[in-house]
């Protein structure tokens, strides 16, 4: 394959940006990939899918990593690190699919609007545990809530540690008193509970709307002290860490919660009739490794050194993401027997069919326990039955609040650098930039204060992670098809001095590709299901901030077509071509035109002075 440069075309050069720094240590790569998975929003709802596969839903994870996380997360970081781009200007290796980069920016945007509602819940409940009784717990609950409003509670249903006959012999729903404390918030469910109906009146929540201003107001001071690429780095290392601790230690704690270890038989022996939606399930959560735009990987990788050894750091950042995955899941599981008492839980298909259907699928003969939103809102209930419930608690949902602001963080950090690779001009204007973007995400995001967007905003997720699909299926076509195998091969063995080898090839080629396949009719129809029960109004948002901006792929494709000339077959082979695709430091980039043997070695080594 030619390899041409911006020179020959006559069009502008690319400039790389030479001020973009580089990690303070190689390691902060791994750090900051591994905090990838700490975006919870697909794991919190997907874990109603695979809660009851116990033990047997780890293995799923150990089998993606070999035939699909980690290959594909060594994809990522080669084109992050031989290019020293972000997600956008990494496509010089073919320009015509660069469309991929803008889509990743408009779905990483999408999610940030949302994604501060992960931070601002456990913010609510943190400053709530300042109280000397916890507002939701049995106690508290007394000081508040309207007992004759017909919603039975936990609180009914426990007298001394012993179940105890329901009043109500005919209420077959249990509300969970966390959940009533959230519901307070909105005047139309505090009375009636439960979630908004359609027709329902959108309600602003003011609590909210503070709460969201002060998680951006969070975010705007890490981006003002850490904005340098080794700050930040070292930032994301230390909040990685110890966000890591916490959840060890609430893991440990949990595992006393009231209840023993009862939900431990179940666990290691699960019902075979769950293994098929949870395997699915599992794909989605590993799914969000890269990062909820997709891109993250490859920008995150562009601070490496040249040489870094991303063929290690990708098992690396695998095992450590499934690590998360997996210490979560049983979080949730221990905080969910909480709530089964003698069985008496049902456990749907999607959580959006725990929220609609329980009422309509519940024997009855059993009560439900409505522990909806388990890890953000039901378990500060299960909290509240514990020694020092306040002390727990403000631990807990610490945890959850570093967890989301490491990935508000860094899916804006990743942003924002690919922009000023792509922009030369915004290069000079980067701290107006910044905070610019801040303040419209801080802004879009009110809606979501709402009782309607804090409520079905799941249904934004399902699409993207629909589009990561799809994305994922054309870098291994750019990857390993148009640019190929040989020329992959060829520039991995010298970038890092060790060839890749042919085995992982063929799963990137024909093994991953199909998985990839047979997941996306199943996405497709959790997306349909979950727009079933949404407003036309979250439909048309959906559509205009995930769907529409996928035509970003073609639309740029025929863009630059236009640009070039003679015939459709000669304008589509010379826009697939790598155009500019060398590595940035001189060094690097005089030893690879000797190894491509590319007769154009005297232009790029013009074009560098200039840059100079």
């Amino acid at each position: 394959m030619v390899c041409e440069t911006s020179y020959d075309t006559g069009k502008k050069v690319f400039s790389p940006d030479l001020n973009r720094g580089k990690w303070e240590k190689p390691t902060d790569y791994i750090f900051a990939c591994v905090g990838l998975a700490m975006k919870m929003d697909v794991f919190d709802f997907m874990y109603y899918l695979l809660s009851d596969m116990g033990i047997l839903g780890i293995l799923p994870y150990f089998v993606y990593v070999v035939i699909y996380l980690a290959p594909i997360i060594f994809i990522h970081s080669f084109m992050g690190q031989f290019s020293s781009c972000g997600f956008i200007s990494a496509f010089r290796l073919s320009p015509f699919f660069k469309g991929m980069g803008y889509l990743s920016v408009f779905l990483t945007l999408s999610m940030l609007n949302y994604y501060s509602i992960y931070a601002a819940l456990p913010l609510l409940f943190i400053i709530n545990s300042f109280r000397p009784t916890l507002p939701w717990s049995c106690e508290g609950l007394k000081s508040w809530f309207n007992a004759t409003s017909g919603r039975s509670t936990i609180c009914n249903e426990t007298n001394n540690g012993e179940r105890s006959k329901i009043k109500n012999a005919t209420d077959k729903e249990l509300h969970v008193p966390s959940v009533i404390f959230f519901d307070s918030f909105f005047d139309g469910l505090r009375e009636k509970g439960g979630i908004p109906e359609i027709d329902d009146a959108y309600e602003l929540s003011w609590h909210f709307v503070i709460l969201f201003a002060l998680v951006w107001g969070v975010i705007a001071f890490i981006f003002h002290k850490f904005s340098d690429t080794a700050k930040f780095g070292k930032f994301l290392r230390y909040m990685v860490t110890c966000t890591l601790i916490l959840l060890l230690v609430c893991f440990v704690r949990f595992l006393f919660l009231p209840g023993d270890l009862s939900w431990l038989g179940k666990y290691i022996a699960p019902k075979p009739n769950n293994w098929s939606l949870g395997t699915a399930s599992t794909f989605f959560i590993a799914i969000q490794a890269f990062g909820a735009g997709w891109g993250s990987v490859i920008a995150l990788s562009s601070f490496n050194g040249f040489k870094t050894n991303i063929m290690s750091y990708s098992w690396i950042i695998s095992i450590g993401q499934i690590f998360i995955f997996i210490t979560f899941g049983l979080v949730s599981c221990m905080l969910e027997q909480h709530f089964r008492g003698n069985g008496n839980f049902f456990n749907s298909k999607t959580f959006l069919s725990i929220i609609f259907k329980i009422s309509e699928l519940a024997d009855a003969s059993d009560k439900r326990v409505l522990n909806v939103w388990l890890m953000f809102l039901s378990s500060a209930s299960a909290l509240s039955t514990m020694g020092w419930p306040n002390l727990w608690t403000i631990i807990y949902y610490t945890t959850l609040l570093m967890a989301a602001v490491i990935s508000i963080s860094t899916q804006i950090f990743t942003v924002l650098q690919s922009l000023f690779d792509e922009f030369e001009d915004l290069r000079e204007r980067k701290q107006e930039v910044t905070f610019g973007l801040i303040a419209g995400l801080a802004f879009c995001s009110i809606f979501f204060c709402t009782n309607h967007g804090i409520t079905y905003f799941c249904s934004f997720y399902s699409d993207a992670a629909i589009s990561n699909i799809l994305l994922h299926l054309l870098l291994l076509l750019v990857v390993l098809w148009i640019y190929g195998q040989q020329h992959f091969q060829r520039d991995v063995e010298f970038m890092l001095g060790q060839p890749f080898a042919s085995w992982k090839i063929y799963i990137l080629r024909y093994i991953a590709p199909c998985i990839l396949l047979i997941c996306m009719p199943i996405g497709i129809g959790w997306s349909i299901e979950d727009h079933s029960y949404v407003s036309m109004e979250f439909l048309v948002m959906c559509i205009v901030v995930v769907w529409l901006p996928t035509l970003a792929i073609p639309g740029y494709g025929f863009y630059i077509l236009s640009q070039n000339t003679g015939s459709f077959w000669e304008r589509l082979r010379r826009t697939c071509r790598p155009t500019d695709w060398y590595p940035v430091e001189m060094e690097h980039r005089q030893k690879y035109e000797d190894t491509v043997g590319n007769t154009e070695a005297h232009q790029l080594v013009e074009v560098t002075e200039e840059v100079n």
